[in-house]
């Protein structure tokens, strides 16, 4: 596996796959090729289909200048390694093809041209839930630790800033107000709900708190914010409203949350490793799914649970995701994204509960889990991947 720097990314929303990895892509290229007069983009499958929406047209903009690159759509080709792929190519003031390259934005803005790798390092011994287990039951230690043997102690500087990234953006989240933008006049929900929470008492205050917490996040993110991917931009609100929370509630320390960040990565990257956390490939399982059982993990952690706690809660994160379509309406990263963040928050804390109560055993595994969920993204048809094509994308 590779590292869980590959999980949290620091970067602008709307869209992981759509925007930072086409961002990071074209500014390769043309790192590669300064020679080049002019520039032809061709996105092809769901990063066509729902790209203006996710401002993936402008980021590239944003790089090569409006005025030198050309934009081609294709959102019915599909390419066969994935449906997010786009073609970068150079051309010569004649108009001449001097070079070309397809790469694929797969997911949490990793990009891959699936034969050199981008900079993917294997710094795990184990990549399943279940051989990471016995290794806890053999050691005596947990997931954190893991972690730390197997990426070294230098990963807590970059746990360290993306816990400040989750932290500002919701602080920013529960301050801003007004409509997002894109069209949907979506207007935000997070500082009334915030303000709304001091109101309540209890478990009536916890949740409207979570709820307002995962909101200032997605919605930062719909509105193009600096924020971390967990595990991607769109399911960006689910981590940072649980270690906010358990955070404030407990008094626990940055040190406490920088070794949840790293059990919550492991568990993403996991995921990642086994089946996959893009939307585009298997539906918005792969994003809120994982994102959720990241932040049960981090919180069974947190509230003091064994390992095999901690699998169970993650576990359920998962299995009752399980299906979940990618159905954006006008292909923007706002609904039903950006209430599925809150709903996710609150289920994460929920199923840390319900694991913490138990012994930790249960019937179906983890890795199973993780297996189940691919191949139901693989038999979920296309338009409930990312396409804006099904579901609530053409209910609206």
């Amino acid at each position: 596996m590779e590292s869980i720097r590959e999980i949290f990314r620091i970067g602008q929303g709307p869209s992981s796959s759509h925007t930072m990895g086409p961002k990071k892509a074209v500014t390769l290229f043309q790192a590669n090729h300064p020679e080049a007069a002019r520039f032809r983009v061709t996105l092809y499958g769901s990063l066509a289909a729902t790209g203006r929406g996710h401002l993936t047209d402008q980021v590239i903009y944003s790089v090569l200048g409006a005025d030198r690159v050309d934009l081609v759509w294709q959102p019915g080709v599909f390419l066969p390694q994935h449906p997010n792929g786009m073609k970068i190519e150079a051309l010569d003031v004649e108009g001449q093809l001097v070079a070309e390259q397809t790469v694929f934005s797969i997911g949490g803005g990793k990009i891959t041209d699936f034969t050199t790798d981008e900079a993917s390092l294997n710094l795990y011994e184990y990549s399943l839930m279940d051989d990471i287990l016995r290794w806890t039951q053999q050691t005596g230690r947990s997931f954190w630790e893991y972690v730390e043997l197997s990426e070294g102690v230098g990963i807590y500087s970059h746990l360290a800033e993306v816990w400040r990234v989750m932290s500002a953006s919701v602080h920013r989240g529960i301050e801003n107000e007004g409509i997002l933008p894109g069209g949907l006049n979506l207007r935000r929900k997070a500082a009334s709900y915030y303000v709304k929470a001091k109101n309540y008492t209890g478990s009536l205050e916890s949740k409207t708190k979570i709820f307002a917490y995962a909101l200032a996040v997605a919605e930062e993110n719909a509105a193009g914010g600096l924020i971390s991917t967990a595990p991607t931009c769109g399911s960006s609100g689910v981590l940072p409203a649980v270690l906010t929370r358990l955070k404030e509630s407990f008094d626990l320390s940055d040190q406490k949350i920088h070794r949840a960040l790293a059990t919550a990565g492991l568990i993403g990257n996991i995921v990642k490793t086994n089946a996959s956390i893009s939307g585009a490939e298997v539906g918005c399982q792969g994003e809120i799914g994982t994102a959720c059982a990241m932040a049960a993990a981090a919180a069974a952690q947190l509230l003091g649970g064994t390992p095999h706690q901690i699998e169970y809660a993650a576990e359920m994160g998962i299995e009752h995701h399980l299906g979940l379509t990618c159905d954006p309406v006008a292909g923007l990263v706002q609904v039903p994204c950006i209430e599925r963040n809150a709903f996710a928050a609150e289920r994460a804390l929920n199923t840390a509960t319900f694991s913490l109560l138990s012994d930790g055993r249960h019937l179906v595994s983890f890795d199973k889990i993780v297996q189940t969920m691919k191949q139901t993204g693989h038999d979920l048809p296309s338009i409930y991947k990312e396409t804006s094509e099904g579901g609530m994308a053409i209910t609206w």
